[in-house]
């Protein structure tokens, strides 16, 4: 049984980058298995562009993302689909395409010619809309659906493909802070079901209260990876992030929560 000791995803000596700014030279990362890993930085600092590598959406220019060892350029489309699922930030559906029709489209590397649709396919889409509970939203279509409900689908559609590993891009972006809390709580929940779970946040404490492992970027770079209350403290944040902040614990939880300091003692905003 794998553990969060052990890595099945990892890139090694990775140099990333368009026609912009460059990820790396020389980055490596481990994602260890079992964990919810979370990427966080500032704006810029390359966390998309580094997701976008491990889900062999982006080629790097050197180096080589690795998935059990092997290098994942080299792996077969559908098999690495069969492994590894990721959910892209800003996702298109096909106009009037209903809910049932895309989460389906998620089985699509489960497909053979001699294998078509079969009865574990139709129970692995009922699945993936009973944890995302969107079962009632199956004959819908996507066009009609909120943000949250939209999101709450896609990430259907990447359960439905049953990985044991799943890639998230800003999956809170553009969310209401009830949504964000629902997504993070199904997100998880995932993880504690034996799925690893990686994930690019914007929301500092959001990490903190759900990550179990951390990686902190900061200009192309990895300044700081390991559990939240072991990695982080106020220099940090504010080296990194440019905030002059108070590191408390959370109320809820026990986990770190950063507090920005006020302009000055007592102030309040206007």
């Amino acid at each position: 049984m794998r553990g969060e000791d052990s890595v099945r995803l990892a890139g090694s000596a990775l140099e990333l980058g368009y026609d912009g700014p460059v990820v790396g030279p020389d980055l490596d990362i481990e994602i260890p298995d079992g964990s919810f890993t979370v990427i966080v930085g500032p704006n810029a600092c390359g966390k998309s562009t580094l997701l976008r590598a491990m889900a062999r959406v982006l080629k790097p220019r050197a180096g080589a993302v690795l998935l059990d060892g092997k290098e994942l350029a080299r792996w077969r489309g559908k098999d690495a689909a069969r492994v590894l699922a990721m959910l892209p930030q800003d996702p298109h559906a096909p106009d009037s395409i209903l809910v049932r029709d895309l989460v389906s489209r998620g089985r699509y590397p489960h497909q053979t010619l001699l294998r078509q649709w079969s009865g574990e396919d139709e129970a692995a889409v009922a699945a993936a809309l009973a944890a995302t509970h969107t079962e009632d939203l199956a004959d819908c279509t996507v066009d009609e659906l909120s943000g949250g409900q939209r999101q709450r689908v896609w990430l259907a559609m990447a359960l439905a493909q049953e990985t044991p590993l799943l890639l998230l891009d800003e999956p809170t972006t553009f969310l209401d802070i009830a949504h964000q809390l629902d997504i993070l709580e199904l997100c998880a929940d995932l993880h504690e079901q034996g799925r690893t779970v990686l994930a690019v946040l914007h929301d500092l404490n959001q990490a903190c209260r759900y990550a179990t492992h951390l990686i902190v970027m900061g200009e192309g770079r990895i300044v700081a990876a390991g559990e939240p209350d072991s990695i982080l403290d106020e220099g940090l944040v504010e080296d990194v992030f440019g905030v002059a902040c108070r590191l408390i614990a959370d109320p809820e939880t026990g986990t770190p929560m950063i507090v920005p300091r006020a302009r000055r003692p007592g102030a309040k905003g206007r």
